[in-house]
């Protein structure tokens, strides 16, 4: 296997670019305009791949993670029949695939194009055991650029034995550009009637809520400071949005469906996600204290950036009455998510 990393420009016609490194499959920058054409970067992130790979405080700026996204609650699940133990690396959970997750590896790439599009395709086996999940896995994720400016990341995998798989894309976005202060301002909307709330370790508890009356009721457009620091016990959980929504599928679960928009009045900027998946972690970056210096040489401030990760549910595995993470040999596993940029004024 190739093991250089290397980093790959995709350009659209609407002067668009974004920046891959096969290191974590990592978006490292997205260059877009603003309502007066003026172009900047709104991703969160670092300069240098080696700043990604030295990293002590672990962001997930950027990456593909997995095998599993999100939480899986104490690093253990059974399948038929059997118990695995995984790495724990968020306390006594395991959170983004553990401690070498993919975004922590090196992929194989190719670059690709056609009609309207630049693309990167990266392929990466997970061998059996690796981070305790059984099987081994190929797994091809995607990046397409178009000429409509939307970002298209499809995932592929198969196994060889029935393993938990839950890919997702891990970038923080602020929509102003990066470094330029906090996202609270931002307006959001996310498609989704129901949410499932947390444990203290951020831990589904197995139920899905509705949002309606609560600070989660995200279904017409608010700024995300509004209600981030109200009394709610969820909030206080996640030390402010780091839920998983259940997205408004109605008779088609597996339907591409807006998950979530979010404009910047600052900038009129506009991000659109739309999704295969049933979920969206909406993550406000609370975690985020000023101590990581970013592109533009300014700190990330505490809620400097937003993620909107489209997944299945957290602790799946662990959850019967969430939709299933479960592949086994036969099957593919395949999922597409859009990030659509646009301005208005």
């Amino acid at each position: 296997m190739n093991q250089s990393i290397d980093t790959w420009t995709l350009k659209n016609a609407a002067g668009t670019e974004v920046k891959v490194t096969n290191y974590g499959a990592i978006i490292t920058s997205i260059l877009t305009k603003d309502r007066h054409g003026n172009v900047a970067d709104v991703v969160l992130g670092y300069n240098r791949v080696e700043d990604y790979i030295n990293a002590v405080d672990k962001p997930y700026f950027g990456a593909v993670v997995g095998r599993c996204g999100n939480r899986i609650a104490k690093g253990k699940f059974m399948l038929d029949g059997a118990t695995y133990t995984l790495a724990t690396n968020n306390n006594a959970n395991h959170l983004h695939g553990g401690v070498i997750g993919f975004d922590s590896v090196v992929w194989e790439a190719k670059p690709i194009s056609g009609a309207g599009y630049q693309g990167l395709a990266l392929t990466y086996l997970s061998q059996d055991g690796e981070e305790g999940y059984p099987g081994n896995l190929n797994v091809k994720v995607t990046y397409r650029l178009t000429d409509d400016n939307e970002l298209i990341v499809e995932y592929e995998a198969t196994t060889d034995k029935a393993t938990p798989i839950n890919l997702t894309q891990h970038t923080y976005f602020n929509l102003a550009g990066e470094g330029s202060g906090t996202i609270l301002d931002h307006e959001v909307i996310i498609n989704a009637d129901r949410y499932t709330p947390i444990d203290v370790e951020s831990i589904p508890m197995g139920t899905i809520e509705s949002v309606k009356s609560t600070p989660f009721d995200l279904t017409s457009s608010k700024p995300i400071g509004r209600e981030i620091n109200a009394p709610n016990q969820q909030l206080e959980h996640g030390l402010g949005y780091d839920h998983n929504f259940v997205l408004n599928k109605g008779d088609s679960p597996d339907a591409m469906t807006l998950a979530a928009r979010v404009y910047d009045p600052k900038s009129g900027r506009v991000l659109e996600v739309f999704t295969e998946e049933p979920g969206v972690q909406f993550y406000s970056g609370n975690f985020l204290d000023g101590r990581l210096v970013g592109k533009s040489g300014k700190p990330y401030l505490h809620r400097g950036g937003f993620c909107l990760e489209t997944q299945h549910f957290p602790d799946s595995p662990n959850q019967p009455d969430f939709p299933n993470t479960i592949l086994r040999p036969g099957e593919n596993y395949h999922t597409k998510t859009h990030f659509r940029f646009s301005s208005i004024n």
